[in-house]
């Protein structure tokens, strides 16, 4: 099992490009760094609204200790007022991946 974060940020008016290029350029990188795989990112309609899931491992530990090492990186401690600055609101919500419906056995004579 999987730990991750979903994450939905509202950007402020006029900024997602900007944060785009900030985001790909700089925070995505970052992250890869400290082992957090950013798993897929969306835009919604409206264009306000940034969706994206990071993963960090299989455990609360894993999740953790890797956020410390991000969050205490010199890039983040010297850009963080730059990257928040372009949050209105965060949403984050710690999911985890669970495991399908078990195989069912073939009927003797029959089809999977």
């Amino acid at each position: 099992m999987s730990i991750a974060h979903l994450r939905v940020y509202t950007i402020n008016k006029g900024q997602m490009e900007s944060w785009l290029r900030l985001f790909h350029g700089h925070i995505a990188p970052l992250l890869r760094e400290h082992d957090i795989t950013v798993e897929g990112a969306w835009v919604n309609d409206a264009g306000s609204q940034f969706i994206w899931v990071r993963s960090y491992g299989e455990t609360a530990a894993d999740l953790e200790r890797k956020e410390k090492a991000f969050y205490g990186s010199d890039w983040w401690r010297a850009n963080v007022d730059r990257v928040r600055s372009h949050l209105a609101h965060r949403e984050i919500t710690v999911i985890r991946s669970v495991e399908g419906p078990p195989e069912r056995a073939a009927a003797p004579g029959g089809d999977a």
